[in-house]
């Protein structure tokens, strides 16, 4: 049975995380990612009979001849020499530099130490479940998958300094689709380029989005992380990328001749405000002329990297880069640099990021979007200020599938988006008053409108007219509503409600408009549910997860996008969070088995080593979805039996209390149990005085023993409906899970998420009504009448004790 992609990811961190010691995370991920590379190729080059494998792989120098090593004294030495060597010398693409020296005793330890850690690293990747020599990279690549998981985990661990190697997964995506690349206008012959490459999930998430195998080209300044790309691009079966090391600015590697190499598609996230750019270079006399629009400052590195960038596109090349958000409105060198850019009418698009998003800075960022091709037609920048649009993630933000979503969904349509996007004309950035400054407040106002006292409510009373006009999206769809809760206050541009306030959130969900507005949304789902159920119950063994959610969330984005009051983005937000959290490990589970469910007995061992049964389990169809839909009647005999339960454990608590002060029946008890309880009565045997004193403990007797068969009744029972449950999953048909699965498991939750999003408009609805009926329910000449009456009534009070003040 396939393992869950969640806990193979969770397992293999785990598992390395603990051999780590006191090494940093930074030093060891590469010991980590070289082991997951060489079990990779192993697995899916190791046996191939092709004239040309991507990647050749040396008699003895595989992953089966790592695992003859362990436990040998001079293990590290002969990881270096027995399989590092001999794939270097192999294959031309990789290279010494490449791979970390796994006989280093400051990093793994001296002795038995690094035997015992280097024996242990490689049993991790001997598991049977990290077998590759199945895997689709084409489609969805586990591997590549795994590879970034343990990436941002490292990236996250390595500290401030030493997380640049990675770009969030996430911004990647967003760049890949805003540069416009797709199956429909790429070839194999169609180039992308990263000058500072890192470890190259930019350019691997350029090439996933082109659907095909283009050339991809990039260079890294960090030899071990141009060694982490190389094999990046192996492990997302991209094994013809061509990655070089070196400094890109001072000795860029891709040059046709003397002139640089220019591309279709370039994209990038240099190193933010790079202090040490001009190393190795003269910026005055550049012989590859990357500085005519200005000279950057010799202590602020964002403009070389752009203006590298620009030069190496094709005169109809599309970019992107990631710089800091300084680069829109610094002065003096970078704002002629600007002035350029602008005016050349390459810069299409800015998206201003969300700040601590990335592992090398806490800085906001932002993407400058450009494009040769349509630059001379150019008549306005589009501006998109995403800064809101996030989710706190431990230490770091992320962006949420929405905020891509919604961020690609606006740079696509280039359509103005109130507070959020706009279609800024050239004329407005070139006019005196913003002098080519790009920065996005002076363009697009994100600020939260701000909620004003009104002075006249206040003193008068009434509920401000313009407060309950802020609503107009939601008086648009149910104008009844408003007439309902609000009548004139008796005066120009004022209301009062005519409810209680206890009484407006029943009128709302009971009135005509709510309900239809209601069944609507409902039906829109039922209408979204009924397409792509066929799409579920079809999807089967060998089927692409990755294209079956991406399918049928575009179709949940697009049936919402009409619905008045729900944001479509928080709905589809719903389907992916639950995607990550369940969806994806089932859609795995049935490509790799089919529509199985199979309940897994689960054994622990003990210290000893001996193996104890803890129950069974099937991560398809939890127990919970068999005994509702095939045995609700023993699980409400089971709820009856709990609910008696309670109630007799409920009276003999009462019982306790009733009788636990001091002089009482149970006063003298040091604890209450049926064997002091019996020795008790024993002692009072036929005295009559005891006779109310044996009724007590009789009654709780009663009880005790009502209790202890209510229980064994329910272990019975519990027993019971589990054998029936277990004993179903073998006889359940094919049909019969798909039921299970699509409609008991995954749309059961995903109609409680709409649910609760309906839910939300009204709760938004009354609690703004209710905040604005608190605010202005007592008139200032009213509080002034109370408070003369209550200091009337203290000096009252006072006077009678006898105290009095002039």
């Amino acid at each position: 049975m396939a393992l869950k992609k969640s806990d193979l990811y969770s397992s293999l961190w785990a598992s390395c995380d603990q051999l780590r010691g006191g090494m940093d995370a930074s030093q060891y991920k590469d010991y980590v990612l070289f082991m997951l590379f060489i079990k990779y190729i192993t697995d899916k080059y190791g046996d191939i009979d092709a004239f040309a494998p991507p990647v050749t792989i040396p008699t003895g120098a595989s992953f089966r001849d790592m695992i003859a090593l362990k436990g040998k004294s001079d293990i590290g030495d002969r990881i270096n020499k027995q399989i590092i060597a001999p794939l270097v010398d192999a294959n031309a693409r990789l290279a010494k530099s490449d791979f970390p020296d796994f006989n280093d005793p400051n990093k793994l330890g001296e002795g038995q130490a690094m035997v015992d850690r280097l024996s242990n690293l490689i049993g991790i990747f001997q598991k049977p479940e990290l077998d590759f020599s199945q895997n689709r990279a084409e489609h969805d690549d586990i591997l590549g998958d795994a590879y970034e998981y343990l990436m941002r985990h490292f990236a996250t661990e390595s500290g401030k300094s030493k997380g640049q190697f990675y770009t969030p997964a996430e911004v990647s995506r967003i760049i890949a689709k805003v540069i416009g690349i797709a199956p429909n206008n790429t070839k194999a012959s169609t180039t992308a380029y990263d000058p500072t490459c890192g470890s190259g999930s930019l350019l691997l998430k350029v090439a996933a989005q082109a659907g095909k195998h283009i050339t991809l080209e990039g260079q890294e300044k960090d030899v071990t992380t141009a060694g982490l790309a190389r094999m990046n691009m192996i492990l997302h079966d991209f094994p013809t990328a061509n990655i070089l090391s070196g400094n890109t600015l001072a000795a860029p590697k891709f040059k046709d001749g003397e002139k640089l190499r220019s591309y279709d598609y370039v994209v990038a996230n240099p190193p933010f405000s790079d202090k040490t750019w001009t190393i190795g270079l003269t910026p005055s006399n550049d012989s590859y002329q990357r500085f005519a629009w200005g000279e950057p400052p010799a202590k602020q590195g964002d403009y070389a990297y752009l203006l590298h960038i620009v030069r190496s596109m094709k005169a109809a090349g599309k970019g992107a880069c990631i710089l800091p958000h300084g680069v829109l409105f610094r002065g003096n060198a970078e704002a002629t640099i600007r002035k350029q850019l602008v005016r050349s009418g390459i810069l299409k698009g800015i998206i201003g990021l969300p700040a601590n998003l990335f592992f090398g800075t806490g800085i906001p960022a932002c993407i400058l979007v450009l494009d040769k091709e349509n630059a001379a037609g150019r008549k306005g920048v589009f501006m998109i200020d995403a800064a809101k649009g996030f989710i706190k993630d431990g230490n770091k933000n992320r962006l949420r599938e929405q905020d891509i979503h919604r961020i690609v969904d606006a740079f696509t349509r280039q359509a103005d988006v109130p507070r959020y996007a706009r279609m800024v004309p050239l004329a407005e950035i070139a006019d005196a008053k913003n002098d080519f400054n790009l920065n996005l407040p002076r363009y697009i106002d994100s600020s939260e409108a701000e909620d004003l006292q009104d002075i006249d409510a206040h003193l008068n009373g009434g509920i401000p007219e313009r407060d309950l006009d802020a609503f107009a999206d939601y008086w648009q769809v149910l104008p009844g509503v408003r007439a309902t809760l609000f009548e004139s206050a008796g005066r120009p541009g004022y209301a009062r409600l005519k409810l209680p306030l206890a009484e407006v959130k029943p009128a709302i969900f009971g009135h005509a408009e709510f309900t239809a507005f209601n069944q609507t949304a409902t039906r829109r789902f039922a209408d979204w549910r009924a397409a792509v159920s066929p799409q579920l119950t079809s999807f089967t063994k060998d089927g692409h997860p990755k294209a079956l959610i991406e399918s049928i969330a575009e179709a949940l984005l697009a049936t919402f996008k009409e619905v008045p009051l729900l944001d479509a983005y928080d709905i589809y937000q719903h389907l992916m969070d639950y995607w990550a959290e369940t969806m994806q490990d089932d859609a795995y589970l049935i490509s790799a088995d089919g529509w199985v469910a199979k309940a897994v007995r689960i054994m622990e061992s003990d210290r000893k080593g001996k193996a104890r049964y803890k129950g069974w389990a099937c991560d398809l169809i939890p127990k919970s979805l068999i005994v509702a839909r095939y045995f609700s009647g023993e699980q409400a005999g089971i709820t009856a039996k709990q609910a008696e339960l309670e109630a007799a454990s409920a009276s003999l608590a009462e019982l306790e209390e009733e009788h636990g002060d001091e002089d009482a029946v149970f006063a003298g008890f040091d604890s209450i149990s049926a064997a002091t309880v019996k020795e008790r009565i024993r002692e009072i045997g036929g005295d009559p005085d005891g006779a109310a004193e044996l009724a007590v403990l009789a009654q709780w007797l009663s009880l005790s023993n009502d209790i202890t068969a209510l229980k064994k009744q329910l272990r019975e029972l519990d027993a019971a409906l589990d054998s029936l449950a277990y004993e179903k999953y073998p006889k359940l048909t094919e049909a019969e899970i798909k039921t299970l699965v699509v409609d008991d498991k995954w749309m059961a939750r995903l109609t409680a998420a709409v649910q609760g999003e309906l839910d939300r408009v009204s709760q938004t609805l009354t609690g703004r009504i209710r905040e604005l009926a608190e605010r202005y329910a007592t008139p200032l000449p009213q509080l002034t009448e109370e408070v003369a009456m209550l200091a009337a009534r203290v000096e009252e009070h006072l006077m009678k004790m006898g105290a009095s003040w002039t």
